[in-house]
């Protein structure tokens, strides 16, 4: 299965990000997991949620952040990667003065029910 990027199009997860389901089992024929890219505009900042079943990687590909994860706070910028287990309270904030952009896995993939706001 391939996807081609300008054909797939992008909108607002439960969180408040933008994103582009690059490949999830809904409409591809992968299984377990989804890869999306999301898009933070500057000044924004998504809400703080967990996931009750999904972990998630984002690997950061423009802009720079504030993410919230725990109990922790710290800068990411292009090229950081961050795990984030299920459960865990996470947030991400545009500090920069571009469109803050990240790659994001999700296993299993991600879905709006499992997304929890705090």
């Amino acid at each position: 299965m391939r996807t081609h990027y300008p054909q797939i199009k992008s909108y607002t997860t439960k969180d408040g990000s933008t994103i582009r389901e690059l490949m999830h089992p809904d409409t591809h024929s992968n299984n377990n997991q989804s890869f999306a890219q999301a898009i933070v505009p500057v000044g924004i900042q998504t809400e703080l949620h967990v996931h009750k079943k999904s972990e998630e990687i984002y690997h950061v590909t423009q802009g720079e952040g504030l993410m919230s994860l725990g109990e922790t706070q710290f800068q990411v910028t292009v090229g950081d990667t961050i795990s984030i287990p299920s459960n865990t309270p996470h947030q991400i904030s545009n500090t920069g003065k571009n469109d803050l952009v990240f790659f994001c896995t999700c296993s299993p993939a991600y879905s709006h029910e499992d997304t929890v706001i705090i």
